[in-house]
């Protein structure tokens, strides 16, 4: 509420000097204005361009910046796919690994599978192992 007072405020001080200004001078104001809203109003293609680092007068539909920026682009996406790639094939591998592991220790052990489903033998496991 007090920004909305204060905003209100700062109006009113300019409204009442502007009768002050000079004709020529509201012209002035009003050309550097318009200049201003030009270059503010520039077409979205421009402003993304800039922002990709191009300057602001460079051809980017059709040109060569563009497809540069396509093949950009598409080298990012490829990097990221063999990226996630290399990452879910990584972790396949682990996990393939550790079942290898456990089912050489499961068929090398001297119990037979059906003790390891046996409830009361999983829990003598616990009791024993917590005591060493």
């Amino acid at each position: 509420m007090n920004e909305e007072r204060q905003a209100y405020r700062i109006r009113q001080v300019l409204n009442h000097g502007l009768r002050d200004v000079s004709p020529a001078a509201s012209r002035r104001l009003e050309a550097a204005r318009h200049m201003a809203l030009n270059r503010q109003k520039q077409p979205e293609h421009q402003m993304v361009a800039e922002l990709a680092g191009y300057p602001a007068g460079s051809p980017t539909i059709g040109g060569k910046q563009e497809v540069s920026a396509i093949g950009r682009s598409l080298l990012a996406i490829l990097a990221l796919l063999f990226g996630m790639w290399l990452a879910f094939h990584w972790h396949s591998e682990r996990y393939v690994a550790e079942i290898e592991a456990i089912d050489s220790a499961l068929l090398t052990d001297d119990l037979p599978p059906d003790v390891l489903l046996d409830r009361d033998f999983l829990e003598w496991l616990k009791d024993n192992s917590s005591e060493d």
